[in-house]
């Protein structure tokens, strides 16, 4: 349930652990598969082994993902998996975002006043 504000949230209310690019990208990915592994989370979200092992750890750290290491046929394999508390947080970080946020309407509105053309997704 969302609070009730007189005021939109600041943006440093933000779970910025979440914020970052690659490490939302990676709780985003978790939310929609039980589990992936490194190889595959590095290549949905198109970044290099390096930077994907930092930004990992830094959310298993904080206790949002969890981390299984172990060898198939000889090969190191890495499982990462959200956890409860991940979700809650990403839960969370999403409900902030959206109070942040206008009505799509409102940003349409302001527009249209302004003689801006609506830009189509690519």
């Amino acid at each position: 349930m969302t609070k009730q504000r007189n005021h939109p949230p600041a943006p440093g209310e933000l779970d910025q652990l979440i914020h970052e690019r690659l490490r939302l990208g990676i709780i985003c990915a978790l939310v929609d598969h039980e589990a992936l592994t490194f190889t595959e989370l590095r290549d949905l979200l198109d970044t290099t082994d390096g930077n994907l092992s930092v930004q990992a750890r830094k959310l298993e750290e904080a206790g949002y993902i969890t981390c299984v290491k172990k060898f198939e046929e000889r090969k190191p394999k890495t499982t990462y998996r959200l956890t409860a508390r991940g979700r809650t947080a990403l839960e969370h970080y999403l409900e902030t975002l959206s109070e942040m946020l206008p009505e799509p309407r409102q940003v349409r509105s302001v527009a249209r006043r302004a003689g801006l053309r609506p830009v189509t997704a690519h």
